[in-house]
């Protein structure tokens, strides 16, 4: 978005002519490097930044990719960041996310998000959709291992889930969690189910179908250990 502003402020400037920003507005859409093809038109045909799923790319392919505009890296290691870090100083390295952040992908949003879970364990994923709705601007509340085994954790907090805009809840093994949520409240809910739990867990797909099965409405549902595809959702309905 930042990009083709400044290309319409060179413009207006006359520092560009007219065939020359068309030449450079049709390049917007992506960056070809053969294997890899950089969405450089992202943020301004969906309002948020490209996310970069970061597994099985090489270093080159990382290096190209940073090179071109602000963003999000997923699913990002340690060496992954040192890769990203040395193309471009201005990024952040969230370990327990893996979410790498390169340069400024603040927004003018508003909106108050409860991120919640069933376990310690559905933690990373969780923040993997908290730290991107962070990074972009809203407020973000977290209310972790509040699930169904002890709900009574959960009960002193449902006025916080009733006055938020949004609840994403990631939760796995029975997946109960965001169905009894949605249940409590007129806040939309996004389930997030978790590859967590033993045998008939699946890892995940039990989940995944108990909260598809839910019966309380208002409630959404991404895919297993999808935090990002979660905070993309919230973002499109909370943008303006």
């Amino acid at each position: 978005m930042e990009d083709l502003d400044e290309l319409l402020e060179k413009y207006k400037a006359s520092e560009l002519s007219k065939k020359e920003l068309k030449e450079l507005i049709l390049d917007l859409p992506y960056t070809d490097f053969g294997d890899t093809k950089v969405d450089t038109f992202r943020e301004l045909r969906k309002g948020l930044p490209e996310a970069v799923y970061s597994p099985g790319k090489s270093e080159e392919q990382l290096r190209n990719i940073t090179g071109e505009g602000d963003r999000f890296f997923t699913r990002a290691t340690d060496e992954d960041y040192e890769i990203v870090k040395s193309v471009r100083e201005d990024t952040e390295y969230h370990e327990k996310a893996g979410i790498i952040v390169v340069g400024d992908v603040k927004q003018d949003v508003e909106g108050d998000v409860v991120v919640v879970t069933g376990g310690s364990t559905d933690v990373p994923v969780a923040e993997e959709a908290a730290v991107p709705l962070e990074e972009m601007g809203f407020n973000v509340e977290r209310l972790y291992d509040v699930g169904v085994a002890g709900i009574h954790r959960l009960l002193p907090h449902v006025h916080v889930l009733r006055e938020s805009d949004a609840v994403i809840v990631a939760a796995g093994m029975d997946g109960t969690l965001p169905g009894i949520i949605a249940g409590l409240i007129g806040t939309p809910v996004i389930g997030i189910p978790t590859s967590v739990g033993y045998g008939t867990a699946r890892e995940g797909r039990s989940a995944l179908e108990t909260m598809l099965n839910s019966c309380a409405t208002g409630l959404a549902v991404v895919n297993i250990d999808n935090g990002y595809g979660a905070a993309a959702f919230v973002h499109h309905m909370l943008q303006d």
